[in-house]
């Protein structure tokens, strides 16, 4: 069986549509987050699908995910508001 080095596992796994256009660079922190917190929700639904893990814990991960992605765009404003 042929070995997968983890530089091809990290691009399986995290993969990442191109932009189309450009983003502003105070925009591409929260843009990063964003792409991170969708990829984290539909592992969770995955794994509650498949019944490895219970639909409370779900829910509590992905709440906490929401609050994490709030909180950066909380910061993001503060500092560009500054």
């Amino acid at each position: 069986m042929e070995q997968c080095n983890n530089t091809d596992k990290d691009s399986f796994f995290y993969t990442y549509a191109r932009d189309y256009g450009r983003i502003k660079a105070e925009n591409r922190e929260f843009t990063l987050n964003l792409r991170e917190f969708s990829q984290r929700v539909e592992f969770i639904t995955c794994l509650e699908t498949s019944g490895k893990l219970s639909t409370e814990e779900a829910y509590k991960q992905i709440k906490s995910l929401w609050q994490d992605l709030k909180n950066s765009k909380k910061v993001r404003e503060i500092s560009n508001n500054s």
